[in-house]
């Protein structure tokens, strides 16, 4: 059964109650990166495991994404900077328990002049009650390594095929 989730702005990255907030560094410029995320929607699930189907919906203002397991979203783009930020509200889900979701990816040049790259940040930002917060809590090692395996993956995918995206 499908959702709706409370409508949050994009100060719901610093005010949720539930904050998971992961790095991981990629040799593939900011640029590229960004791309990847907002322009080429439909290849997600090519380098994001958990992701079995992404696409655009509303003309590229929003996004349906289906994670593998048969957990659905609708979701809303509230911030698209190139090369510097792609963040999404989810509207509506069959995950049982949210109350609300916001998820950031903030691309930053890798610092120093010899090191080339990104420092990619992925927040996730969620409400809901308690035995949610405290499942996620417990999920954070494992949505830490799904994140950084998919940015090993997209950053390989984007070395293996310069321009792709």
């Amino acid at each position: 059964m499908t959702r709706r989730l409370r409508p949050v702005g994009l100060d719901f990255l610093e005010q949720a109650p539930t904050r998971l907030v992961f790095t991981a560094r990629a040799a593939s410029p900011p640029e590229a990166l960004y791309r990847a995320l907002a322009e080429d929607v439909t290849g997600w699930p090519a380098w994001f495991g958990a992701v079995s189907l992404a696409r655009p919906t509303g003309g590229g203002g929003g996004r349906e994404v289906r994670l593998r397991g048969g957990v659905r979203f609708q979701e809303t783009v509230m911030a698209a900077e190139a090369s510097r930020r792609y963040a999404y509200r989810v509207d509506s889900t069959n995950a049982p328990g949210l109350r609300a979701l916001l998820e950031e990816w903030r691309l930053v040049p890798a610092p120093g002049p010899h090191s080339p790259g990104t420092v990619v940040r992925w927040t996730f930002a969620a409400d809901g009650p308690a035995p949610l917060r405290l499942a996620l809590a417990a999920a954070r090692p494992g949505l830490g390594l799904s994140f950084r395996t998919a940015v090993r993956a997209l950053d390989a995918r984007l070395a293996a095929a310069p321009g792709r995206v």
